[in-house]
């Protein structure tokens, strides 16, 4: 049940037999609780400092912990972390993870506490930011360690590899993806199947860290175990790093082919899951094509052919066009008029080998 779905609640049959009793006092409590809970969500465009002091003042209102607290405790958070009011976000998340034992359901509390780490995820911007996103992890992971939550404790302890990936810290980081892996194993140190969607995003971090520290021999075992999941639902930006680690490893060996098809694979799942790493996995493939000095249109393919025009990747387009005429003049003032290309240390460490091959011909020619 979400904040915005307040309404949408299944309704008791008997709250339409209109008996009034001896509870008017409580329903007018409950109805000055709905009142200011809902008055502060209109004041938070405008006022959001006002609004937090109202979101603050519905747990207050409640003479025991109940649904209204935990909304007005959640709103006040995702305010107050937006103002970069980190201290005070940090202790109110406290106070509403007390209120997942009793107050909330289960399901309710879960889901809101990992949409409330989506949120917080998302919107941290700078390193203290991301400090506090730390500390929120922490409480999340010590608040659920005595309700045996699996998949909670699962999905917080991956965010939390994710940001020490983020952060390049890879001795914690390889720490907790031991611990991680473990928790998807059986007892004979095989992939629990039923964990499989976690596997995968557990194999994708480890990945991405072995890409980043150029550990080529425990990248491709890795690799490979990844692709052999197949119990798993896992999202496409997933796959997509994993195929995108793949190509990248297969281009330090050489193997431009099997970086062609990764790339594309990757592609297409970054395509899938809307991500804007799409485009830059798209430079790499058009790269690829160069490399493995085919005469093939990286865009005559169903799934490129909207992006041939993008502006973004013009200067991949323009390159490869040039790459395939043979044009060594063209080709050299694309790279000259677009510097911002060999920013990225992926395409400059590779383009040498293209611009190499581009004038080894041009010297044959004449």
């Amino acid at each position: 049940m979400s904040d915005d779905d307040d309404f949408m609640q299944e309704s008791d049959p008997e709250q339409y037999d209109f008996e009034y009793e001896d509870d008017d006092d409580e329903q007018g409590g409950d109805v000055d609780i709905e009142n200011k809970y809902y008055n502060a969500k209109q004041m938070k465009a405008d006022n959001p400092e006002e609004a937090i002091d109202e979101f603050l003042g519905v747990p207050a209102l409640e003479e025991e912990k109940g649904d209204w607290g935990f909304k007005g405790l959640k709103q006040a958070i995702k305010l107050e972390f937006k103002l970069k009011r980190y201290k005070s976000a940090v202790e109110h998340y406290q106070e509403l993870l007390s209120y997942v034992k009793s107050a909330v359901t289960r399901n309710y509390s879960e889901k809101s506490i990992n949409n409330m780490l989506d949120f917080i995820e998302k919107a941290a911007e700078d390193e203290e930011a991301n400090r506090c996103m730390e500390r929120f992890y922490s409480r999340t992971l010590e608040a659920f360690q005595s309700t045996n939550n699996e998949r909670l404790w699962l999905k917080t302890n991956t965010k939390l590899a994710r940001l020490w990936l983020d952060q390049k810290d890879y001795r914690r980081l390889g720490d907790k993806l031991r611990e991680l892996h473990r928790a998807c194993q059986r007892e004979d140190g095989s992939d629990d199947p039923s964990k499989g969607t976690y596997s995968l995003e557990v194999y994708a971090l480890e990945i991405q860290m072995y890409a980043e520290t150029r550990n080529n021999k425990r990248l491709k075992a890795l690799y490979q175990r990844a692709l052999k999941v197949r119990s798993a639902v896992p999202h496409p930006k997933i796959m997509g790093i994993i195929r995108e680690c793949g190509g990248k490893m297969h281009m330090s060996e050489e193997n431009w082919d099997e970086a062609r098809s990764d790339f594309f694979e990757s592609f297409k799942n970054y395509d899938e899951a809307g991500s804007l790493q799409r485009i830059q996995v798209l430079k790499y493939l058009v790269l690829c094509v160069m490399l493995t000095k085919s005469d093939i249109n990286p865009f005559d393919s169903q799934e490129t052919k909207p992006y041939k025009n993008d502006s973004r990747i013009a200067a991949m387009t323009e390159l490869v066009d040039a790459y395939q005429r043979d044009d060594l003049f063209r080709y050299e003032s694309i790279l000259r008029d677009n510097k911002d290309l060999l920013r990225d240390p992926f395409i400059a460490e590779n383009i040498d080998e293209v611009t190499r091959t581009m004038r080894t011909k041009a010297v044959v020619k004449m």
